[in-house]
């Protein structure tokens, strides 16, 4: 998906309208797909402030970006500019590196802030901080809540106890490919490598699901596309398990109010401000189509012995398992009181639809054949085929 060099600070009335909504979205990032709209209006911010973000191409990146630049501050990026390559050309100041190698363009650099958005490597944070230790007032870490080792235990805070690496591996020699395979313990001593370069000048924002425009994942973006289409929907469960997650762009401008205030420390950053059942997450977002979606919730051990999952089949949702818990009721009590803020659910789902709708032909091919994210739509008919019938069964016996 090709990207102009123009961006846009927007406000989507024309779906806003459609709902009923009192709230609206802030704003959103460069793309040919958007279509103009009356700008919104941010405040200044007190005091501008040089912030370098690390990435800032891919995905909450440039909302950080947008937010950071209409707040008035000067904002440096460094990558390999091959994600979206000169994205904010003319508006940001572009440095190349590599995380993982060259990152001498930050030599002799100073910045007020830097924002860490892709790190998965411990290595990474020590070779940025061989040139920002001692050159910056404040470092934010973005991590993620998949570094708790525990997740039978609901509503936990900050300070529950953290994966490790396994015994005699070495996270600092783990090639790159395989840092995924120990996501959660490498960002673990990723933190610890930031506290260790940047003590009490660090902020870890541990994100839960980030979701909205431009997630190209399909983790959310499957709910909007599949309710859209109508007809009788698969559901998991029975409506009332708990789920959590974050539009990106919350999450971005609250993480510039973050370096604006100074807030150090560490914050889970999911949402919404109270809790939130699957079903009033599937009827918040039907309210926003015309489809008349109907939907039919099927048992989470009918759905296992299916081999439907949550989170990859189901998206959003994680089963009930009392292992599961904590990863979808996760305290925010920290970050709410430093000012965490939500769009609602219905401006999400709607922005989240509309982009959908203009993805390239591809993309959507992925999506409904649930390659990423979700199921085909002839697996989830023969699975509620199959659910029916056994209920029927039950009946007759």
């Amino acid at each position: 998906m090709s990207t102009t060099r123009r961006t846009f600070l927007k406000v989507s009335a024309a779906a806003g309208g459609a709902v009923g909504l009192s709230v609206l979205p802030k704003f959103g990032f460069a793309n040919e797909i958007l279509r103009e709209a009356t700008p919104a209006i941010v405040e200044p911010a007190k005091k501008a402030l040089e912030i370098l973000i690390l990435g800032g191409t891919g995905f909450t990146g440039p909302e950080q970006v947008e937010y950071a630049t209409a707040r008035g501050h000067k904002v440096t990026l460094i990558n390999r500019n091959k994600t979206r390559p000169d994205f904010f050309k003319g508006r940001v100041e572009q440095l190349i590196g590599d995380f993982n190698a060259d990152m001498s363009a930050l030599k002799g650099r100073k910045f007020d802030v830097v924002i860490d958005n892709p790190t998965t490597h411990p290595g990474w944070v020590r070779n940025v901080a061989q040139y920002m230790k001692g050159n910056v007032g404040h470092y934010i870490f973005i991590s993620t809540i998949s570094v708790y080792s525990d997740n039978s235990k609901a509503w936990l805070d900050e300070t529950d106890k953290l994966s490790t690496m396994p015994e005699g591996i070495d996270p600092f020699t783990v090639p790159i490919a395989d840092a995924r395979k120990y996501y959660g313990a490498m960002k673990t001593v990723s933190e610890g490598e930031v506290a260790k370069n940047y003590p009490g000048i660090h902020t870890i924002i541990r994100p839960g699901l980030i979701v909205g425009k431009f997630d190209v994942t399909d983790r959310f973006t499957y709910w909007p596309y599949r309710i859209d289409k109508g007809g009788e929907v698969l559901a998991p469960g029975t409506g009332n398990d708990i789920v959590q997650f974050i539009d990106s762009r919350d999450l971005a401008e609250w993480t510039i109010r973050v370096a604006e205030d100074k807030v150090f420390g560490i914050y889970n950053a999911t949402g919404p401000e109270k809790p939130l059942t699957m079903a009033e997450m599937l009827y918040g977002i039907k309210a926003v189509t015309t489809a008349g979606a109907q939907f039919t919730w099927v048992p989470a051990e009918f759905l296992t012995e299916q081999k439907i999952t949550g989170w990859r089949h189901m998206t959003v949702w994680v089963a009930p398992r009392p292992n599961n818990v904590g990863f979808s009721q996760r305290s925010i009590a920290r970050a709410l009181a430093k000012g965490l803020t939500f769009r609602t659910l219905a401006v999400t789902a709607k922005d989240t639809l509309d982009w959908n709708k203009t993805r390239p032909a591809e993309d959507l091919t992925k999506l409904a054949q649930g390659a990423v994210g979700g199921i085909s739509a002839e697996r989830e008919a023969e699975v509620m085929a199959l659910w029916k019938a056994k209920q029927a069964a039950a009946k007759s016996s």
